[in-house]
């Protein structure tokens, strides 16, 4: 199960540990001088491979709300986002709006937790790993996670939306 519970206690740890689902934590020491995006720097401080580390990205797609997983490596495919919900045009949504709707601050926004439900969309790269690496509400903590409980816990959509 969980390790390092008590390293954070946000609203994704949280859910993660009231659905019963198996993760792991991983803190690290966000520097805010990096010239790093915040998952690259997640990656080396972690360790860990950046492919296998998700940006959480929130987008309007025709006026909703729609949360976009995609690796830390690329960039997200607006076009492929919209069609993948069935919407039209799609477009990265104001940092003040994303960071309201979630709750978290930009930099930390994690797919699980949110203060409101939101149309999720899961870049389909994802299955190539037994587990992934997503904000856990915090700048300086990731989760890790099986893909399919992501899926599961945000009723995601899995598509191929990364570039």
């Amino acid at each position: 199960m969980a390790r390092h519970q008590s390293a954070a206690s946000t609203p994704a740890v949280l859910a993660l540990a009231r659905a019963g689902v198996a993760h792991e934590l991983h803190p690290y020491e966000h520097d805010p001088r990096t010239e790093l995006s915040y998952g690259l720097e997640a990656a080396a401080a972690l360790g860990v491979p950046a492919e296998q580390v998700f940006k959480t990205l929130m987008t309007d797609v025709d006026g909703e709300l729609v949360v976009a997983v995609v690796p830390v490596t690329g960039s997200l495919d607006l076009k492929a986002l919209a069609r993948a919900v069935g919407g039209k045009k799609a477009a990265m949504a104001p940092v003040a709006r994303a960071e309201r709707a979630t709750g978290y601050v930009a930099g930390g926004i994690s797919p699980l937790g949110q203060r409101g439900a939101h149309r999720t969309v899961l870049d389909a790269s994802a299955a190539d790993f037994d587990a992934v690496f997503v904000s856990g509400g915090r700048r300086g903590l990731d989760v890790s996670v099986a893909p399919d409980d992501l899926v599961r816990l945000t009723d995601a959509v899995v598509a191929s939306v990364a570039r």
